[in-house]
């Protein structure tokens, strides 16, 4: 029997942390022991009297602070990464290069070859490779790695050895020039703004404005090079209008809750869908419950927003609000107005972020709505 999609992400993501907080405590310990040595040192110039003493108390000291505070951060950690919508100093992890190096990557798929680092990869070509075979086996499309390394068509010659740049997602690289914003870029690569401030790599000098620094390198997610003419099928859910939201009577089954275009598809750093509609609207409940939350109570990226608890085991959240219809506590029914469609919080536009989770687990939303 197949295991289920959420057990694999819960796999990936928990062995991804494991190998960073390992590498992250041996340094510290490390240091620690450098530390340790000096103190020991000086401490045997004196016979030692005290070496022993403190050696053992700073031992227990250290025992007491991972068993009490070690669960707390790991939780906390958690958290951040489940929030797409946070900046990206609170998504950290392994260098590409590390994770390569180590075996650390995961399979999906068959010989499918994902990471989840952020940098570029310097991959050797090996004998006899051909270019559809190295993006099949990073998961990007052909022209990914094209656009990246300067080249015209998948026809190319490539040799053994060549050195080849591999991005980590499919998208544009691009070096920030004068007077480009995040707005501009993303009208050059034709794609959504909103999904280069998402992507957890991407820094920004404001996290406000998402002003850019230039000579800084961004990654353009779905962007396409222009004038030039793709030479791999390009996904067509972005153009795909989602129909009107509406009431229906099937009992633990999700309707849209927003009428607009799918601007930004579900992946493992933005666990949710966005509808864009530039004239904002009504945003409806996926289905029936009680609320949750409503409102922005803190300063987390989603804004003004609504969660609802199903009862069912499932839970919705609508981010980005302009106005919110509903108080956390009250009963609503499935295609009940919750709010109305903005762009408050960490958004670059007129959009829904709408997350379905099951179990506290983020699941993707195109597998639930009808």
């Amino acid at each position: 029997m197949k295991r289920p999609k959420f057990v694999d992400e819960f796999q990936e993501f928990w062995d991804f942390w494991w190998s960073y907080l390992y590498r992250k405590t041996y340094r510290w310990y490390r240091h620690f022991e450098l530390g340790k040595g000096v103190v020991v040192d000086v401490l045997y110039q004196r016979r030692g009297k005290y070496a022993r003493p403190v050696v053992h108390a700073g031992m227990v000291g250290l025992l007491f602070f991972g068993v009490t505070v070690g669960p707390v951060i790991i939780r906390a950690q958690e958290d951040a990464i489940s929030q797409s919508d946070l900046p990206r100093s609170q998504i950290l992890g392994m260098s590409t290069e590390e994770m390569y190096g180590m075996g650390m990557t995961t399979q999906s798929g068959e010989g499918v070859l994902e990471y989840r680092g952020g940098e570029i990869l310097d991959y050797s070509v090996q004998e006899g490779e051909t270019l559809s075979q190295i993006a099949e086996k990073f998961n990007l499309s052909i022209d990914t790695i094209l656009w990246a390394n300067g080249l015209d068509n998948e026809k190319v010659a490539i040799r053994a050895e060549q050195n080849l740049k591999i991005p980590p997602v499919d998208g544009v690289i691009h070096k920030v020039k004068k007077g480009e914003t995040v707005y501009s870029i993303a009208k050059k690569y034709e794609t959504n703004p909103q999904g280069m401030v998402d992507y957890p790599f991407n820094t920004f000098t404001n996290d406000e404005t998402f002003a850019l620094a230039v000579g800084q390198v961004l990654m353009v997610p779905d962007g396409v090079m222009p004038e030039v003419v793709p030479v791999s099928p390009q996904s067509s859910l972005a153009k795909i209008l989602t129909p009107d939201a509406g009431v229906v009577s099937a009992l633990g089954s999700f309707v849209w809750p927003a009428s607009g275009g799918i601007s930004q598809n579900y992946r493992f750093y933005h666990k949710a869908i966005d509808i864009s509609n530039k004239a904002g609207g009504s945003i409806l409940a996926a289905d029936s419950g009680r609320v949750t939350v409503a409102g922005w109570a803190d300063n987390y990226g989603y804004g003004n927003r609504v969660m609802i608890d199903h009862g069912n085991g499932y839970q919705t959240l609508y981010g980005h609000m302009s106005k919110v219809s509903v108080v956390s506590g009250q009963t609503i029914n499935r295609g009940d107005v919750i709010g109305q469609m903005g762009s408050t919080g960490r958004s670059t536009g007129v959009h829904l972020h709408f997350e379905i989770r099951a179990g506290g687990v983020l699941q993707n939303p195109l597998n639930f709505l009808k």
